[in-house]
């Protein structure tokens, strides 16, 4: 229904307003009908999909019968700077951090493409031409400039579909940048608690090696005396030799894991190394079981508290838009073009205004024939919706089995130690009694030998099962979100700042 007035038109502007009211008051009435026609779509994930996949409560005790503390300010509450500063150097250079923030970015950037399919678009052109044209021998000036718009009138809302959708990967994008940080962090505490608890089992191993070596020494004086037989000496010098190789083996763990905090810190070693000796545990540094995270006694509350869940929800709902926009482009498209134009023309003294200005044509495109492609791009988006909602469903039960079984693991950890404290007790005492008996010449090389084995693996339970809890509270922490909230002010990197999702979170 083109539609267009210039000063040169000879009908007169109501009647050709009044001719165009007519046709697009029937246009729309014909759309608006039509828009019966589109099947509604699915909506996101409801809040009883949690209660589906999560059960009604926990099937494990809760940890300090379950008191919520906050796992924003975790890392703070152990007492440890250096800690703290290992996580955020690694944060800062973490290339999966890096990789979720360009990946918002990207989402910020296709919002932005969807949402300008809803807004009229200008272009604007200019020419000048100086010359003899084929109608005049005259030569003569040509001056033009125009400006052409053009708006898509979304009837039948694909292209608020497609924001929407855009919109939901925004948000989703925002919460995996967390989920990203979360990860990080875990991963940098893991390392050091690891390397830590590594520096304390070479004190032992050390002081071990130190014993061994005075045995042998005294074994071998002995020997040569001709008190002790010349195996005694030989078992005394072996087991030196394997105090003296448990303590090299002990030190290169020590040392890999070294390697380990500099690449994911990329600080430099001798910096690290420094820092490492200058920072031993405070004396008021706190357990992690004293810091505990919070675990709700209601599952479906823990997982709200989830960024890849909430990611995984929002990439439902932006299939559902999807399917919805597919939906859309079976329909009718209506398109209003419009035209301003300048045109001043100059020849031998005398100008020529021939400027033009029309609105139209109004557009109406009707889909007839392409072969089943609309309908296969519909049957497409309704199969990626039902996979996002399969894959949701899937998530929030691994959610309630990774939060289980690292309170499982928490549970099993701190009794284990608690007994294995016990049994290094009992056998330090056997150990020391029994170098006092073999000191006096009432016990073998070998019961001391014995003893001292009985000894030392006790002490490395302790140390390795401390280790473990420690490992149990951080999948706990990981588990639970890392004290992501859905309902707190997004803190996200600076060039992404402005895409912060409208559901956003607070990573530590």
């Amino acid at each position: 229904m083109p539609f267009s007035v210039s000063p040169g038109t000879r009908r007169p502007l109501p009647e050709a307003l009044q001719a165009a009211s007519r046709w697009s008051a029937l246009t729309l009435a014909f759309l608006c009908s039509a828009c019966s026609l589109l099947a509604p779509t699915p909506a996101e994930p409801p809040a009883q999909v949690l209660a589906e996949a999560a059960p009604p409560a926990w099937n494990v005790p809760l940890p300090h019968a379950g008191n919520m503390a906050s796992l924003q300010q975790w890392w703070q509450a152990l007492g440890d700077p250096l800690l703290v500063d290992l996580i955020n150097a690694a944060q800062g250079v973490s290339p999966s951090v890096a990789s979720a923030s360009a990946r918002l970015g990207q989402a910020r950037a296709a919002l932005g493409t969807a949402e300008s399919a809803n807004r009229p678009s200008l272009v604007g052109s200019l020419s000048a031409q100086r010359g003899v044209n084929a109608s005049s021998p005259v030569v003569a000036t040509a001056l033009q400039s125009s400006l052409d718009a053009s708006w898509e009138i979304d009837l039948f809302g694909a292209n608020r579909q497609a924001a929407s959708a855009a919109q939901a990967r925004l948000e989703g994008s925002g919460a995996a940048w967390h989920e990203a940080r979360v990860s990080v962090a875990a991963e940098t505490a893991n390392l050091y608690f690891s390397w830590r608890s590594c520096q304390q089992l070479l004190a032992v191993v050390q002081a071990d090696a130190t014993s061994r070596q005075e045995t042998a020494r005294l074994a071998e004086r002995s020997a040569q005396a001709g008190f002790t037989a010349p195996a005694v000496a030989a078992l005394a010098r072996a087991s030196a030799a394997e105090g003296r190789a448990r303590t090299s083996q002990q030190r290169n763990q020590c040392d890999a894991q070294i390697k380990a905090l500099v690449a994911l810190t990329a600080m430099p070693e001798a910096t690290l190394l420094q820092r490492l000796q200058d920072s031993a545990p405070p004396e008021g540094a706190s357990d992690p079981v004293l810091a505990m995270p919070g675990v709700a006694r209601v599952p479906a509350e823990v997982l709200q508290q989830r960024p890849d869940l909430y990611a995984a929800q929002r990439e439902v709902a932006a299939a559902s838009a999807d399917l919805g926009s597919a939906q859309a482009q079976r329909y009718p498209r209506l398109t209003l073009n419009g035209q301003v134009g300048s045109l001043n023309y100059s020849s031998q003294g005398t100008t020529t205004d021939l400027s033009t200005w029309s609105i139209g044509p109004l557009t109406l495109s009707l889909p007839i024939l392409d072969g089943g492609r609309r309908v296969a791009n519909v049957q497409a988006a309704q199969a990626r919706y039902e996979e996002a909602a399969a894959l949701y469903r899937a998530k929030a039960r691994q959610a309630v089995r990774e939060v289980e079984e690292s309170l499982l693991n928490l549970a099993s950890a701190q009794l284990q130690q608690q007994e294995a404290q016990t049994a290094a007790a009992g056998f330090a005492a056997s150990l020391q009694a029994t170098r006092a008996r073999y000191q006096a010449g009432a016990a073998s090389l070998p019961e001391l030998e014995e003893s001292r084995r009985s000894a030392l693996a006790a002490q490395t339970s302790v140390l390795q099962l401390g280790l473990q809890r420690s490992q149990a509270w951080l999948a706990l922490y990981r588990a639970l979100g890392g004290g992501w909230d859905i309902h707190a002010q997004a803190e996200l990197p600076p060039s992404a700042a402005a895409a912060a999702p409208s559901a956003s979170a607070k990573a530590p």
